[in-house]
């Protein structure tokens, strides 16, 4: 059974560190990406990055399948990931396993041509839109210490400045463990 990793919260380093390359997998990283999905599912989110877990890798997935208009969408696993083009816009309420509780309608591209390698390390350059796109980018932001709070207006900010403050000092308590306070993270 995998296991059942915590959530780096708002407020530690390695979320915003931008992350260290993978060069290859292994049974190590299969293992990993394997904890990732659990975790994920657990939490109840729909995408996940390495640095979410306190792990320094250029790591993403994400599995929207579980919302029923997108049921029939495959999940993704993103090594090493960069947005080489972006068209159209859209607006969509996003929030983030990391930050509990805050949630804001952001303005992101709705298309997005994203270069990553696949578990064969192959690369792979790919057209994503609409919902997906959308949680791709949340996610590859991550991988260079960007969050989605980087993108509220100042007056949004401002409305949740103490909220921010609390889950710096670990005072949430979502429905999944959290890792808080902690500066020291992990290469694999």
């Amino acid at each position: 059974m995998p296991d059942l990793l915590p959530i780096t919260t708002y407020g530690m380093k390695i979320l915003r560190s931008k992350t260290k390359s993978i060069e290859d997998v292994d049974t190590g990283l299969i293992e990993l990406i394997e904890n990732m999905y659990y975790t994920m599912r657990h939490a109840n989110g729909i995408g996940l990055a390495a640095p979410q877990i306190n792990v320094d890798l250029s790591l993403t997935i994400v599995d929207i399948s579980c919302i029923e208009e997108y049921k029939n969408v495959k999940p993704v696993i993103l090594l090493n990931p960069v947005v080489e083009e972006s068209h159209g816009e859209s607006v969509f309420e996003e929030g983030c396993l990391s930050i509990p509780e805050v949630r804001a309608e952001l303005q992101r591209p709705d298309q997005v041509l994203v270069k990553y390698h696949d578990l064969d390390m192959k690369e792979v350059k790919k057209e994503f839109d609409g919902f997906l796109s959308r949680v791709i980018q949340h996610e590859i932001d991550h991988l260079s210490g960007k969050l989605f709070i980087d993108y509220f207006s100042k007056e949004v900010q401002k409305e949740y400045k103490q909220l921010l403050s609390d889950i710096k000092k670990g005072k949430v308590t979502p429905d999944y463990p959290l890792h808080v306070n902690s500066d020291e993270f992990h290469g694999f």
